[in-house]
């Protein structure tokens, strides 16, 4: 156990020397990490960014002792280890799109029922809370909690801050600041403006939608070929003769070079292949 705590150890700090290195800085103190953001996208924002990292560290490690184990090469573990401790993120990021995915799916029907309260003589702040019940069901924890914040202060332009926070969704960004310049100008024409807004949206995640499955054969592709090499050296990591090779200096510079080209390679083909994300300019 002795032994295998010391390449466990150097796995460990090598990951705190990375993540130090590749960390968002920290910009204003009201302002999130994109980590924080991150989590708050996909739905987690109770998490703590700390749990995420520990997360990170924790999986690096555990696969780093994993493959020490089975190869005894601290230098093959380290950089297994180093390769998959974003895996965490990486997940977070996965459940962030799909979050979106469904919520783009949803809002068109959020909105036409928005607009059938007004129809029936509702006022805007009264429509807008009434679809914590008859709403999308995924959408009606966030518009519960606009109805609370409009109840206890009795601030419209607050409570649909509230309500954009408990979202955190780029559509609903933009939906929230269409009824907040709606409710301030005024008008007779609400109702044709949201059936509109209702019908594009439809109209865009199904193009959207459309695009993103011709895509996935790149983003497919691009995650095969970066894993490949590393799924090859940890069956490789099995053959002593392997092992001593890798354990040489000349090794650990192959085994550096090789990380730097997968990561270029992989945000280059991912780069390449992306649609244009939709961000949340309106926060």
């Amino acid at each position: 156990m002795v032994n295998a705590a010391l390449p466990l150890a150097f796995g460990m700090g090598a990951m705190l020397v990375l993540w130090w290195i590749i960390a968002p800085q920290w910009r204003h103190l009201q302002r999130r990490s994109r980590l924080a953001e991150l989590l708050a996208d996909a739905g987690l924002g109770q998490v703590s960014v700390r749990r995420i990292q520990g997360a990170c560290i924790g999986v690096g490690g555990a696969t780093g002792l994993v493959v020490y184990l089975v190869s005894e090469s601290p230098v093959v573990a380290a950089a297994i280890a180093v390769v998959v401790s974003p895996l965490p993120v990486a997940w977070i990021s996965y459940l962030k799109r799909k979050r979106q995915a469904e919520l783009r799916q949803l809002w068109p029907d959020a909105i036409e029922h928005l607009a059938s309260g007004i129809r029936a003589g509702l006022a805007l702040p009264e429509a807008i809370s009434q679809l914590r019940t008859s709403g999308p069901q995924e959408l009606q924890p966030a518009f519960g909690s606009f109805a609370s914040a409009y109840r206890s202060s009795g601030r419209f332009s607050e409570a649909l801050d509230v309500l954009k926070h408990a979202l955190s969704d780029p559509v609903g960004d933009r939906v929230v600041e269409t009824l907040r310049l709606a409710r301030d100008v005024g008008g007779s024409d609400l109702g044709r403006l949201l059936r509109t807004l209702a019908a594009f949206l439809r109209d865009d995640a199904r193009v959207r939608g459309e695009l993103e499955s011709r895509q996935s054969w790149t983003v497919n592709a691009a995650r095969l070929a970066v894993a490949a090499p590393w799924v090859l050296l940890l069956l490789l990591g099995t053959r002593p003769a392997a092992v001593s090779a890798y354990n040489s200096r000349e090794g650990v510079l192959v085994l550096a070079f090789g990380a730097v080209v997968s990561f270029l390679a992989y945000r280059l083909m991912m780069r390449i292949g992306r649609l244009p994300t939709e961000s949340r300019v309106l926060r």
